[in-house]
């Protein structure tokens, strides 16, 4: 046998042990709270966003991610990789394992910081850090309930005391991340990070520096505005050229019919708005430079994404009150949401996409092959379980804690981080409150509640402005069939019970 013969014989014996000694992977998840489609700049947004801008340079900017319209029921999915539905919305039901129980039994120190919005606690559900709160909402600076003044922050199961003073939960959020990132590279175990920001969801509370920044630059106004995203988009190329903006949500007023005082009032919302993302993204470069220093970067994959689009809710419980500071509570309402999600028709709770479209950015040095690339592979929330689940070389059980669970509703899309785009073998469905769709392809068949179906082209019209659905009725009924088939089996809302239900009393 030659020496050449021996050395390949060697490493061929060897290569499996080989493999399983290279480290795994660390994870981290980012999730925005109401985010809209288009309000980073590598987006096409005017706010300043650097250090998402360079996770995007470095990475791959994801066009079609899509939530489910809704924060539950986007987390929901997240964790267990199901439909929502399949979980009674908020991870009730014994039917399924999450992600982080998983990653936790193949080897991983699983970390979470920020806003739970499900059932139990996140210790209860495979975490073992856990800093944040618990229910949907609270005040940036005193972390208290925004409706009860109840206090639902934690540090792991203990009730923690917000500081007087200098406390912020975007900032916060962020120290507990990078402190509980030092403890898992302390222990020498890969860990995975759940960062669940709840900027920039209402109330509109931001620090004053930050608002500064963007005073004044919102009153040329919001039709100006979305033109303005709209042609750097297709600059850009995260929007097709041949797509149409949809036309300014009818109940948003002209903004030339404002008189100046109600201009300025309008700029201030937009300008704290923008400002909460400003220091989201402030927080995302603190972290990501953590990393760099600790020498984590490099195996780190970092996803970042958005629950639901822009926020039309209109809230102004303090009306003699300016947005921004901790004594206010006001959102920022539709004529801006409306700007977040160019564009797109729609906004949160809606299956259009407005309501479920949201960037997404997959930053990752060592397992990226293409950095700096835009891939249009249509993806979903339910679909990043069993993307790491392959990362991470952990097998999905049948049964956990006894029961049997219910199988991943997911593809993973690792084969994209390859640079082979994702070739879907099955469609993706949506239903919230009786809003509801399906995207199979190049087609999407989508319904507000008490509405009836409407037939897009996504590759052509994804701004939703044409309707095919009488030119292409065959389509639209093997769509609605298999939709129907869909919520039978998950839980979801039929085509009938969801015509049946009253319109949306919600101010858009």
């Amino acid at each position: 046998m030659s020496i050449l013969t021996r050395i390949v014989a060697f490493t061929l014996a060897w290569l499996p042990l080989i493999l399983l000694a290279q480290p795994k992977p660390n994870i981290i998840v980012i999730v925005a709270d109401d985010l809209g489609y288009s309000d980073l700049g590598c987006y096409g947004g005017e706010i300043q966003t650097p250090h998402l801008d360079r996770l995007a340079k470095e990475g791959i900017r994801f066009t079609q991610f899509y939530n489910n319209a809704k924060c539950t029921q986007t987390r929901a999915a997240l964790l267990s990789g199901l439909y929502h539905h399949q979980t009674q919305q908020s991870l009730k039901t014994p039917n399924h394992v999450t992600m982080a129980e998983v990653l936790k039994d193949s080897g991983y120190r699983t970390l979470m910081s920020g806003k739970w919005h499900l059932s139990k606690t996140p210790l209860d559900r495979g975490f073992d850090r856990y800093f944040g709160f618990l229910n949907g909402a609270v005040n940036f600076f005193t972390g208290m309930n925004r409706a009860t003044g109840e206090n639902f922050m934690r540090l792991d199961r203990e009730v923690f005391k917000v500081p007087k003073e200098g406390f912020y939960t975007t900032d916060a959020f962020t120290d507990y991340a990078i402190e509980f990132i030092n403890e898992a590279n302390a222990k020498k175990k890969p860990f995975f990070l759940y960062l669940a920001h709840n900027a920039p969801h209402f109330p509109l509370h931001a620090l004053p520096e930050d608002i500064a920044k963007y005073r004044g630059k919102y009153k040329k106004g919001w039709d100006a505005l979305r033109q303005e995203r709209f042609e750097r988009m297709k600059k850009l190329g995260i929007i097709s050229k041949k797509w149409s903006l949809t036309p300014r949500d009818a109940i948003v007023p002209l903004w030339d019919t404002l008189t100046e005082k109600q201009k300025d009032e309008e700029d201030l919302l937009m300008a704290v708005y923008a400002a909460m993302v400003d220091r989201l993204d402030q927080n995302i470069g603190r972290l990501t430079q953590h990393l760099m220093k600790a020498g984590l970067d490099q195996n780190t994959l970092i996803l970042f994404f958005s629950d639901n689009g822009g926020c039309p809710y209109e809230f102004d419980r303090t009306p003699d009150l300016p947005p921004g500071p901790k004594e206010s509570y006001r959102t920022y309402n539709s004529e801006w949401a409306n700007v977040s999600n160019t564009p797109f028709r729609l906004y949160k709770q809606w299956s259009h996409e407005g309501g479920i479209s949201t960037p997404m950015i997959a930053h990752w040095p060592k397992g990226i092959k293409n950095p700096g690339t835009t891939d249009r592979s249509a993806l979903h929330l339910i679909d990043v379980f069993p993307t790491l689940l392959e990362l991470a070389k952990a097998s999905y059980p049948k049964k956990f804690n006894g029961k049997q669970i219910l199988p991943l509703e997911g593809e993973s899309f690792l084969t994209a981080l390859e640079g082979k785009p994702l070739n879907r073998k099955r469609p993706l469905f949506f239903e919230y409150q009786g809003n509801r769709a399906v995207r199979w392809g190049d087609w999407k068949l989508v319904a507000e509640r008490s509405m009836k179906w409407e037939l897009y082209n996504i590759p052509n019209d994804r701004t939703e402005t044409q309707n095919l659905i009488q030119v292409e009725s065959e389509r639209a009924s093997k769509l609605a069939s298999l939709y129907e088939e869909w919520a039978k089996r998950t839980g979801a809302l039929s085509n009938q019970a969801s015509v049946r239900k009253k319109p949306s009393t919600q101010k858009r």
